[in-house]
């Protein structure tokens, strides 16, 4: 304490090899859903100790972190030797309530296609909302505890870890629901088999690509005709323009390389150029 009576600002002890985060000034968060996530975070913490955890996570004083179903946990260095824990918890949903939300992802084709393709659309936080599942936490949702001494909500070593888990989901969005309890992998398989819609009395409707399949030989006389009439069709000028390689989002991946790149990786661009000619 100095002499005025007040506590002097402590000191963070330099570290080696910490976690820094990539942003050197102004906000942190590139992507739609990290930066939903700062938003959350700025509207209710404190702005000032939010600044301080923002020069922690730009120094490098989170030393590591750990993700898990509903939980997050991390070791922050601070003025003293011993490094603060920190834990942040939300709700992780069970496995019905994401039986629920991979149905609803998967009636939506275009979503479901892009979630297969590694991409995470804004609207599907429309689909969680509509299942009255929230994909962010609110200002409720966060359950924030850290070892260190300091009474004020969030202290710095937490808003630290905030940040650094802003830009981990920078990195790779599918963090964000296995901190909400379901994995990539685990996501991407119930999206494959969830590819029907559910009907109204529950049974599952047919899929994107569920056809019925007839031999060649009985469908001469009718395979060129188009399968809908010609009074159906109509302007469809309004709808948005279906990415040119969703086949390929949508379809399991070949375990296929051609020196050493996924061979989807190589066809990805050429789907993209042969849309871009037909454009021209």
């Amino acid at each position: 304490m100095s002499r005025s009576g007040w506590f002097e600002p402590s000191v963070p002890i330099r570290v080696e090899g910490g976690i820094r985060v990539r942003s050197k000034r102004g906000s942190i968060g590139e992507r739609w859903w990290s930066r939903r996530f700062i938003d959350v975070l700025e509207g209710v913490c404190d702005p000032g100790r939010l600044g301080r955890g923002r020069s922690y996570a730009r120094s490098g004083q989170v030393l590591d972190t750990e993700l898990g179903p509903g939980l997050v946990t991390a070791r922050v260095q601070g003025s003293r030797r011993t490094p603060y824990l920190v834990e942040i918890r939300i709700t992780s949903y069970r496995a019905d309530q994401w039986r629920e939300l991979t149905d609803a992802l998967a009636a939506q084709a275009l979503y479901r296609a892009k979630l297969l393709a590694g991409e995470t659309p804004p609207e599907i936080e429309d689909v969680f909302r509509a299942c009255r599942l929230p994909l962010f936490p609110g200002a409720d949702g966060l359950d924030m505890t850290c070892s260190c001494p300091d009474r004020g909500f969030p202290c710095k070593h937490l808003s630290a870890v905030l940040y650094v888990l802003a830009e981990r989901f920078d990195d790779d969005p599918f963090l964000v629901l296995a901190w909400r309890g379901i994995a990539r992998d685990a996501l991407l398989d119930a999206l494959r088999e969830a590819g029907g819609t559910a009907t109204g009395s529950g049974e599952r409707g047919p899929g994107l690509f569920d056809v019925d399949d007839a031999p060649f030989a009985d469908r001469l006389a009718s395979f060129y005709e188009p399968s809908v009439s010609a009074a159906r069709l109509r302007d469809r000028t309004g709808l948005p323009a279906p990415p040119p390689d969703l086949l390929l989002r949508t379809l399991d991946p070949p375990q296929v390389k051609a020196r050493h790149i996924p061979i989807l990786d190589l066809l990805r661009p050429a789907y993209r150029t042969f849309a871009d000619g037909d454009d021209s």
